[in-house]
C-alpha cells in the first residue's frame, strides 16, 4: 500500500520531503527587517510601519515585558483586536523569553476566568475599548491576573488627537485607573530597546504559544505550539507556493488581514507568513465587505486569507461590481467546509482561484492545501502539506488504519502538530494514536491521488463562522434556565455562517413558553457570541435512543426531511 499518494499530485518545484530547520519564531521578524528595513511592514489607520520601526517597537515592548518581570516560563496574555499592538506585543514576548496566551473577545466571562488560571497568565495585554477593557479589568482581583498593560487605537493611527477624540465621542473608549496595576502601552515602549536575549535550548520543546481550543466537556484546553511548530507552519505554506512562477515573492506582496489576530489561522497565515515574506499587511480592525472590496481594488492587494462567510458577503455586496480584484494571486478559505459554488463563483468575479485548506489549532494551523497549479477537485479540502503524513484510523478498531477509499478518523503527524494539551496529559493521551499521530476528531477518506474528502465528524462540534461551537456547552447554559426540562443543540445548515446552533427544547410542568429572543437574552452572559443560539423549536417530547438518550441523529434527519421537502 502507498503511504504518500499525495506526492504525485504535487505541483513541480514544491517537494513534501522539505527539511525545515526550525527557529525562534521571532527571528521571522528581525530577518524582514534585516532584508527590507524600509519596506512598509504594517499600514492601520492611514499610517504606515517600516519593518526596521516595528522590529524595533517590538524589542522596546520586549524589554519593558522584562522590566515586569516576562522572561522563559512566564505566559502573557493578548487581548487584542486587529491591530499593530497585537504584531508589536506578540513578538516582544517572543524576543523577551516569555509564551504568549491568545484571549477572545468572544469568550464568556467563566471562560476567560478558566483561562487566566489555566495559563498561568499574570500579564496581559489589552486596548481601552469599551468592547475590550472592561471584561479584562473585572479579572483584576478575582483571578491570578495582576497587571494589565493598556494601548490606545489613537497612538497607531494618523492622526492621533482626532481618532482619540472621536472614538472618546463615539463612547468606544473608556477611562483608566492611574494604579500599579495598569500600565499604559506607550510606558511599556519607553525604552531603548535593549532587551535581554534568551536562547532557546531547543525550538521543538520551548512553547511558544498556548492557543485555546474549545472541548466536549465545556472548559477548553490549551494546544501547546512551540516554536518549532509555529516556524514550520510557515515554511510549509511557502513550500506550496514554490511553483514556476513562484506564487508568492519576497519584499513584493500586498495582504489584506482581516481575520481576528485571536485566531490561529489569522496569527499564521496574516501575521507569521505576511513577515516572512516581507509582504505590506494592511490591517482593518473588522470585517466589512465594503472597505476590504476597496482596499482590495485600490490597494491592489495580492493576497488575502478569509473564512467562507467573508467571501459569500465580498460576492453578495451590491457594490462587487464597482471594484476590480484581478490584483489578487492568493486566497484562502480556511476555518469551515468551502461550499463548491461559493469557490467558483468567486473565481469568476476575480479571476483567481480560492484555495481551500484543512487544518486545526492543534496543528498550527497547516494541514492540507490545494496545489496551485494542475489536479484539483472540488469538495475536496486537499492534500497533505510538505512535512505531513496524514492515515485514516478505523472507526471501529483503532489499532489499524483504513485503506484508501475507505472512510475513518484523520490522524495527522508532521512538524507543525502541538507538542500536547498543556497540564492536561490525559487529553493528549487521548487523542494520540498507537503509534502517535494526532486524531482530529474529522472522518474522511483519502482517494488513490491523496485529496481528502471530510464526510464528519467523531466529535460533537459544530463550526460556525470558522469557529469550533460544543453542543454541550450550549446544553448546559440553556439547562439553567427555570423553565427548561430537556434540551437537544444540533448544527443546522446556515448559507452565511455554514453551521448554526438550534435547539430544542421540552419545558417543565407549568413553564410559559419563551421565544428565541428571549432564550438569547437569558444566555447573553452564559455564551460566547460566536455559540449563540440561533434558532429555538419547543416540543412536547423530544425523540430518545432505546435507551433513552436523547436522539439528535433523529432530530438531524428531521431536519433534513424538511430542508428537502422545501427545495
Amino acid at each position: 500500500m502507498n503511504d504518500t499518494p499525495w506526492i504525485k499530485s504535487y505541483p513541480p518545484g514544491v517537494r513534501w520531503d522539505i527539511a525545515i530547520q526550525p527557529m525562534p519564531v521571532q527571528q521571522l521578524l528581525e530577518d524582514a527587517a534585516a532584508a527590507w528595513p524600509d519596506h512598509t511592514a504594517l499600514q492601520f489607520m492611514g499610517k504606515g510601519i517600516r519593518y526596521r520601526e516595528l522590529d524595533a517597537l517590538a524589542s522596546r515592548a520586549a524589554k519593558g515585558l522584562q522590566q515586569l518581570g516576562v522572561g522563559p516560563g512566564v505566559h502573557v496574555g493578548l487581548f487584542l483586536p486587529n491591530s499593530p499592538h497585537y504584531v508589536i506585543a506578540l513578538f516582544a514576548v517572543w524576543k523577551a523569553g516569555g509564551t504568549a496566551v491568545n484571549y477572545s473577545p468572544l469568550d464568556a466571562a467563566k471562560v476567560l476566568e478558566h483561562k487566566i488560571e489555566d495559563s498561568r497568565t499574570d500579564v496581559l495585554i489589552t486596548l481601552d475599548l469599551a468592547a475590550l477593557y472592561p471584561q479584562m479589568a473585572a479579572m483584576l482581583g478575582k483571578t491570578r491576573l495582576k497587571t494589565l498593560v493598556v494601548g490606545n487605537l489613537a497612538e497607531m493611527s494618523a492622526a492621533p488627537e482626532q481618532v482619540a477624540a472621536q472614538l472618546k465621542a463615539d463612547k468606544q473608549t473608556v477611562e483608566l485607573p492611574d494604579d500599579a496595576r495598569h500600565l499604559r502601552f506607550a510606558s511599556l515602549l519607553d525604552n531603548d530597546g535593549n532587551y535581554q536575549r534568551h536562547a532557546l535550548a531547543d525550538p521543538h520543546e520551548a512553547i511558544a504559544l498556548l492557543q485555546y481550543t474549545g472541548g466536549t466537556t465545556g472548559l477548553p484546553k490549551g494546544a501547546m505550539l512551540t516554536h518549532a511548530n509555529l516556524w514550520s507552519a510557515v515554511a510549509q505554506v511557502i513550500e506550496c507556493c514554490q511553483i514556476t512562477p513562484p506564487l508568492l515573492e519576497e519584499g513584493k506582496e500586498r495582504m489584506l488581514a482581516v481575520l481576528p489576530p485571536f485566531h490561529i489561522y489569522a496569527l499564521t497565515v496574516n501575521m507569521l507568513l505576511g513577515v516572512r515574506l516581507g509582504a505590506e499587511v494592511i490591517q482593518h480592525l473588522r470585517f466589512e465587505p465594503r472597505a476590504a472590496l476597496a482596499d482590495i481594488s485600490n490597494r491592489k492587494i495580492t493576497v488575502f486569507a478569509g473564512v467562507p462567510t467573508m467571501f459569500t458577503a465580498l460576492i453578495h455586496d451590491p457594490d462587487m461590481p464597482k471594484y476590480d480584484l484581478h490584483s489578487l494571486k492568493f486566497c484562502n478559505s480556511g476555518g469551515a467546509p468551502l461550499p463548491v459554488e461559493l469557490g467558483s463563483r468567486f473565481n469568476e468575479l476575480s479571476g483567481t482561484w480560492l484555495a481551500e485548506g484543512w487544518g486545526m489549532t492543534e496543528t498550527s494551523p497547516t494541514g492540507t492545501f490545494t496545489p496551485a497549479v494542475g489536479q484539483r477537485k472540488p469538495g475536496s479540502c486537499g492534500i497533505p502539506h510538505p512535512g505531513v503524513t496524514i492515515k485514516m484510523l478505523d472507526l471501529e478498531d483503532a489499532t489499524k488504519y483504513v485503506p484508501l477509499g475507505q472512510k475513518g478518523e484523520m490522524c495527522i503527524k508532521g512538524p507543525n502538530v502541538m507538542k500536547g494539551y498543556w497540564n492536561k496529559p490525559e487529553a493528549t493521551a487521548e487523542s494520540t494514536t498507537f503509534d502517535g499521530f494526532f486524531r482530529t476528531g474529522d472522518v474522511a477518506y483519502m482517494d488513490e491521488d491523496g485529496f481528502i474528502y471530510i464526510v464528519d465528524r467523531t466529535k460533537d462540534m459544530l463550526l460556525c463562522s470558522g469557529y469550533n461551537v460544543y453542543p454541550r456547552v450550549l446544553e448546559e447554559a440553556i439547562y439553567l434556565h427555570p423553565g427548561v426540562r430537556e434540551v437537544a443543540v444540533i448544527g443546522v445548515p446556515d448559507e452565511y455562517r455554514g453551521q448554526s446552533p438550534k435547539a430544542f427544547i421540552t419545558l417543565k410542568a407549568g413553564a410559559e413558553p419563551f421565544t428565541l429572543q428571549d432564550l438569547q437574552a437569558f444566555l447573553k452572559d452564559k455564551l460566547g457570541k460566536h455559540e449563540m443560539v440561533q434558532a429555538v423549536e419547543i416540543r412536547a417530547e423530544l425523540p430518545k435512543t432505546p435507551v433513552g438518550k436523547l436522539s439528535k441523529k433523529d432530530l438531524v434527519d428531521e431536519e433534513e426531511r424538511k430542508r428537502a421537502a422545501k427545495a
